[in-house]
């Protein structure tokens, strides 16, 4: 599994930010008003990258040697779940930046006002998990073996015939 590059998430930020903005601005227009963005969506945002955390640091102190184990399904779990943490963050930030670019201008209104500042405020929550996923990817990356496939094959005993 490769790991993600920052500059693929900047880009599926960007991208569903301009999808987003273009799909809510003809909602607009149609006269259909979203739900507002509830601040349990940070809330929940927080918790998840907190959660993520705290697998990857388990991982990393195994890595380290600090924790004596670690069972490898839960390790790889926690890679995928770091991955798929960075891209749903990502892809949220977009969503919710295109919601606080589609209030910028009708910021006078209370009603707009405080859709923005709550999807700013999830957006930032949205960036915290896509962080914390690139990160604990970080936490999962195995260094590579010091030894030569060759050396490894010579270290390795042979089983003996049975007789």
């Amino acid at each position: 599994m490769q790991r993600t590059r920052w500059q693929t998430l900047l880009l599926v930020a960007v991208v569903t930010t301009l999808l987003g903005w273009l799909l809510l601005h003809v909602l607009a227009g149609q006269g259909v008003d979203l739900p507002p963005v509830p601040w349990l969506v940070v809330v929940v945002l927080l918790v998840i990258s907190g959660m993520v955390f705290r697998m990857g640091w388990a991982v990393r102190q195994f890595l380290k040697g600090k924790k004596p184990t670690l069972d490898p399904i839960r390790a790889a779990r926690t890679a995928v779940l770091a991955k798929a943490s960075s891209y749903t963050g990502s892809l949220l930030v977009g969503w919710y930046t295109a919601q606080v670019l589609l209030v910028l201008g009708d910021l006078d209104i209370a009603s707009r006002r405080a859709r923005g500042v709550a999807a700013a405020v999830a957006a930032v929550g949205a960036l915290i998990l896509a962080a914390v996923g690139l990160l604990v990817e970080w936490f999962c990356r195995v260094p590579p073996p010091t030894t030569s496939p060759k050396e490894r094959a010579a270290q390795e005993p042979t089983d003996p015939a049975p007789a």
